[in-house]
């Protein structure tokens, strides 16, 4: 049990610690629901690899990048939402990913995810790219925030707010891909979502606010792998519950601030 927490124990805080920063836009975006239907779409990528051998990861990911430069394009044809486009597709893909899943055992692990069957690589892998997704997405952070501010002001400072906003949609899809090891495709977007919105409610300012959704992130996935672990079951919902209880928490402490 020890040298399984030794490797899955730096993929929750990672994941959760990238996940929670790059959720910290997602929420001031509103597009929390973006990231929830973009992991349903990873589904298709995760059955991929199973299907054909290669990581799961990488197929999540290269579905993921592909559909990432299709709603970025789309965007900008139609002018419709982030919301609309990804709503359009993400049923599609989830229905083809369950039907190309070989069997109920990869099934559960793609939906809820299997903290058990992670390895040496997996740890390694999850690590790095969390840490590359962090330090990208420090580098567009403010330029993201003021594109959300006012587009024009952010375009007469010269920031090219459309590149910015595809290389976000990248980075969530690679944290997204990352993360389904451990919480699953139906799941990961809570990841994304809920710490970030835990931090909202505590945060008085901008860098407290990633900063605590980066922490929520953190304890939500590393406190749900142990969870796991000790009782043996999913690491998914495990997470979810974990997260859910920092987010009641959260209320609490807002509403007993009023």
């Amino acid at each position: 049990m020890l040298d399984t927490l030794l490797l899955t124990l730096p993929i929750g805080i990672a994941v959760g610690v990238s996940a929670g920063y790059l959720g910290s836009l997602m929420v001031l975006k509103k597009m929390a629901l973006v990231g929830d239907a973009m992991s349903h779409v990873a589904l298709l990528g995760f059955a991929l690899g199973i299907r054909f051998q290669f990581p799961t990861w990488l197929g999540a990911f290269a579905v993921l990048f592909v559909s990432a430069i299709i709603i970025w394009d789309l965007g900008k044809v139609t002018k419709l939402s982030f919301e609309a486009i990804v709503g359009a597709t993400f049923a599609l893909a989830l229905a083809a990913g369950i039907y190309l899943i070989p069997n109920q055992f990869d099934l559960l692990e793609a939906l809820f995810g299997d903290i058990a069957s992670v390895a040496l690589l997996d740890t390694i892998e999850a690590v790095v790219i969390s840490i590359i997704a962090i330090i990208l997405t420090k580098m567009i952070y403010d330029k993201l925030v003021l594109g959300m501010i006012s587009e024009d002001l952010a375009i007469s400072k010269g920031i090219n707010v459309s590149r910015a906003d595809l290389l976000y949609l990248l980075l969530v899809s690679l944290v997204v891909a990352t993360g389904i090891k451990i919480v699953g495709s139906l799941l990961v977007g809570f990841l994304v979502a809920v710490p970030a919105a835990s931090a909202k409610n505590v945060s008085s300012n901008l860098l407290r606010y990633s900063l605590m959704s980066s922490v929520f992130g953190a304890i939500s996935a590393s406190s749900g792998v142990l969870l796991s672990s000790y009782l043996n079951v999913l690491s998914g919902p495990m997470v979810v519950f974990s997260g859910m209880v920092i987010f009641v928490a959260s209320v609490l402490l807002k509403w007993r601030s009023k």
